[in-house]
């Protein structure tokens, strides 16, 4: 799978300031399809893209922030798509749980921001393109890529967390990703167990495959 193939590289987020864009975006190697995902501005302009970037988005709270993003963005997808009635039998069965974990995510992510005496960044406004949903095996196939590329980015960035309790989150959080990639694999016929060690996607080389999608 690449993340080229996600969206078909449209941007789906848009935030409500230019400080949280470019926060994002400065941490753009945690999940690889980060860049790829965002529009060229904030929903007002430039707004106050001169401003000083607040004291959250470095270190470990950047971090967390930048994933808290990204899990409003997992759970608002699977949300959407599972309420467009694509799935049936085994296949919602499996897949209404994951649901509950990326819900679970954003509120720990938020809970982690708030106990390192940060402000969880706010949510952003996501538009999905049509073909998105328009059938199950494109719902399944985006999915199959969300999780395939999460797990390989996490991987490649936990080594910069410092906090251990951070550390120990980000970890479990890629525990359960690698489960929800296995599952979303079996349901489209793919590997769900490709290698015996899970892969990683360093930043420079993350960067370079989403360069050509940047809004």
């Amino acid at each position: 799978m690449s993340t080229d193939e996600l969206f078909n590289g449209e941007p789906v987020i848009t935030f409500q300031r230019e400080t949280d864009r470019r926060a994002f975006l400065r941490w753009a190697g945690l999940i690889g399809m980060g860049t790829a995902l965002v529009t060229g501005g904030a929903l007002n302009g430039m707004g106050d893209a001169g401003a000083a970037a607040p004291a959250s988005t470095g270190g470990d709270l950047g971090i967390l922030n930048y994933a808290l993003t990204l899990e409003y963005l997992e759970f608002n997808f699977y949300a959407m798509g599972l309420s467009k009635g694509l799935l049936k039998g085994r296949d919602l069965e499996l897949v209404t749980p994951i649901r509950g974990h990326e819900q679970a995510h954003v509120q720990a992510v938020m809970a982690a921001v708030t106990a390192l005496k940060g402000t969880p960044v706010s949510k952003p406004t996501l538009k999905f393109p049509p073909k998105t949903f328009s059938s199950a095996d494109n719902f399944l196939a985006t999915a199959t890529i969300f999780e395939e590329t999460g797990v390989s980015a996490y991987q490649g960035q936990v080594t910069h967390i410092k906090s251990p309790a951070v550390l120990k989150a980000a970890a479990t959080i890629a525990g359960v990703e690698s489960r929800h990639a296995a599952i979303l694999a079996h349901l489209t016929h793919g590997n769900p167990f490709p290698s015996p060690v899970e892969k990683n996607a360093p930043m420079s080389s993350v960067l370079a495959k989403v360069k050509p999608y940047l809004g």
